[in-house]
């Protein structure tokens, strides 16, 4: 691999997580070219030395792009990207995509890009934006060990990565992450209400928690955000719902039954009609309506317009 300086990155998709991982490459000294489907999102990287171009097709081309990093909405959004500037590719590049998506979406566009001697890498992420603002992000690699290792000081830039298996696999241990995540969450909703509906104080059941074995970063994260009933995202419904489905999805083919991950997924298709935008925590939204009268605190709810 080239040395940093010299390692021209293509980053696809500045929003609410591409943004803060592709000024942690540029604070890392490596020459970023940005694109984004709202170009304002990407403009604003160009304070801290990234060059902006109007396309996809362009960022590969002005970059002269060794290395494109793709951090789109869904599948769909990946795929069309990646066909669209597959003429621009150069054999012997690597893409990588950060982006959620099925497992089978990420093993199909391996097969594309082989095609054309480039590499492909898939490495979803979690973490959340304060993740992706701290260069914490937990990124979860699937790849040829050989190409991982020509990567992985790139990857360290944004979080800690781990190779997981090879293409196709980064997405399977995302979605292993997603499950957890989500049924943590409900579980911590759960358990904050019934504390307030028994009649302790909630704040200091889950500060009495801490430090146990029923601390996570679940309770402490998104308890608080309970606690305040601050729904602004770090990470979106809409977001995990589509993890979810992708779950169920990787089950089936698995040839496995995930009985409690399709409540989850239950919970978070309601979430989705009326709170999209809305931090995964608003699962309390869903349970305090199964539950009639009974709220977590007396603080009004903050919620994304």
């Amino acid at each position: 691999m080239k040395p940093i300086a010299q390692t021209n990155i293509a980053f696809l998709g500045t929003g609410l997580m591409g943004k803060p991982m592709a000024r942690r490459l540029l604070l890392a000294g490596y020459p970023v070219t940005v694109w984004n489907r709202t170009l304002a999102k990407a403009a604003a990287l160009t304070a801290d030395g990234a060059r902006l171009a109007d396309s996809a097709v362009l960022a590969v081309q002005q970059a002269d792009a060794d290395i494109v990093i793709t951090m789109l909405e869904d599948g769909q959004a990946v795929a069309a990207v990646i066909e669209q500037m597959l003429p621009a590719l150069r054999a012997g590049s690597i893409v990588i995509d950060m982006s959620s998506i099925q497992q089978s979406q990420a093993q199909t566009l391996h097969a594309l890009l082989q095609k054309q001697d480039v590499h492909f890498i898939d490495a979803p992420v979690s973490g959340g934006v304060i993740g992706a603002e701290a260069g914490s992000l937990a990124i979860m690699a699937g790849a040829d060990e050989t190409i991982y290792s020509e990567i992985a000081e790139l990857l360290s830039a944004m979080g800690k990565p781990q190779r997981v298996g090879g293409p196709g696999t980064g997405q399977l241990a995302k979605l292993c992450n997603q499950l957890i995540v989500g049924a943590t969450i409900n579980i911590v909703a759960e358990a904050l209400l019934l504390a307030q509906a028994g009649g302790a104080d909630p704040a200091a059941v889950r500060q009495a928690l801490r430090g146990g074995f029923a601390e996570s970063r679940i309770l402490e994260v998104h308890g608080q955000r309970m606690l305040d009933r601050s729904f602004m995202p770090g990470g979106q419904v809409k977001s995990q719902a589509k993890d979810m489905e992708n779950i169920l999805i990787a089950a089936q083919h698995a040839g496995v039954d995930l009985p409690i991950t399709r409540l989850v997924t239950d919970v978070y298709r309601d979430l989705l009609h009326d709170y999209p935008y809305a931090d995964h925590s608003a699962a309390l939204l869903a349970l305090e309506h199964k539950n009639p009268g009974k709220r977590l605190g007396d603080k009004q709810d903050v919620l994304p317009e």
